[in-house]
């Protein structure tokens, strides 16, 4: 099980600890450093940077948006960097939700999520093959462009540029069980937002038919400290966040998903709290034995024993969340 570094997405501003976490990750024997995008900072200028400043760590987006580009534009940035960093790069994809795509991005939601995906995928491929021009009759992403609206003299077209690799790793980040099982029909890897240990069977039908060297890389946020539930608060802070914040209330998949991780009552309580502009209070009512499940807090004997957990499950990555680099030293130490 190797160990990857996620970053996420700035907040207010800048983070300047990024880098010099980076750095030591690296240092570590760390395999990955990933980061993130939601509607603030982009995923790929703070991954080029990182790049620029380090020489063996492979770079990940986890993920980059697919409302944010077209699918060739993702592409060309992704053989951009690939090409910069040495071959290094791994395009991480997310397809959001209702409220951002068409709040933030000003895109309607596609109506058929997996297709827009599937096609996503399918260009993002083409171009990186650069066996011929990109060509797709796609519902959602037709190459050329044929729509009634357009001048009828698009020509497909092939990279002028030379990827580095055919075969770029494209990861997807999925929650419904038929977004998961799509995932790994069309994808190199998965980038989970929950894992449990514990609660494997949640996805093992959509995971049945893994193919060798299938990536499945959950975020985890670790924290090595004395007090289990004090290292647990910016665990439920996040939960509270998503799964009461990132979405409508009749359509949140974060909500939906710890929903078929047992927890459904709970995930309602916080949904309602959070809406109700009583957020501290949603933060509360995440139960800790969720927010225990999916991480790794506690003293260092602690966190080895639920390490050896997570290496009892298919997960071949994981991508640790945390801005202290003792605990990013202690799972070097006790993982690699």
């Amino acid at each position: 099980m190797r160990l990857g570094l996620a970053l996420g997405y700035w907040g207010r501003g800048p983070q300047p600890a990024h880098l010099d976490l980076a750095a030591e990750a690296e240092r570590l024997g760390y395999d990955s450093v990933w980061t993130a995008e939601a509607w603030g900072s982009d995923a790929f200028t703070t991954l080029t940077w990182i790049a620029a400043h380090t020489s063996r760590i492979r770079l990940g987006t986890a993920i980059a948006q697919m409302a944010a580009r077209t699918p060739t534009a993702t592409a060309m940035q992704a053989l951009t960097l690939d090409h910069l960093s040495g071959g290094r790069m791994m395009l991480g994809l997310g397809l959001s939700g209702p409220q951002v795509v068409e709040g933030w991005y000003g895109r309607p939601f596609p109506a058929s999520p997996l297709t827009a995906t599937r096609e996503y995928v399918d260009v993002v491929r083409q171009v990186l093959r650069r066996e011929a021009p990109v060509a797709l009759d796609g519902r959602f992403h037709a190459h050329p462009y044929r729509g009634a609206d357009g001048t009828g003299l698009g020509k497909p077209l092939k990279p002028i540029t030379h990827p580095l690799r055919a075969d770029l790793p494209v990861l997807l980040g999925a929650e419904g069980p038929k977004n998961v099982a799509q995932t790994v029909r069309i994808a190199d890897g998965w980038l989970p937002l929950y894992w449990s240990p514990t609660r494997t069977d949640v996805y093992e039908d959509a995971l049945a038919a893994v193919p060798d060297g299938f990536m499945i890389a959950p975020m985890v946020r670790a924290k090595v400290c004395d007090d289990v539930a004090e290292g647990l608060l910016p665990v439920k802070a996040m939960l509270g966040f998503y799964i009461g914040g990132m979405g409508h209330a009749a359509r949140n998949f974060h909500a939906d998903l710890m929903g078929r991780m047992g927890y459904e009552a709970e995930a309602r309580r916080i949904q309602d709290l959070f809406l109700a502009g009583r957020k501290e209070e949603a933060v509360l009512a995440v139960p800790d034995a969720f927010a225990d499940e999916i991480s790794l807090v506690g003293p260092r004997e602690r966190i080895a024993e639920r390490l050896a957990r997570w290496r009892a499950t298919p997960v071949t990555d994981l991508l640790v969340t945390s801005p202290d680099p003792h605990t990013l030293r202690v799972l070097a130490e006790l993982a690699l």
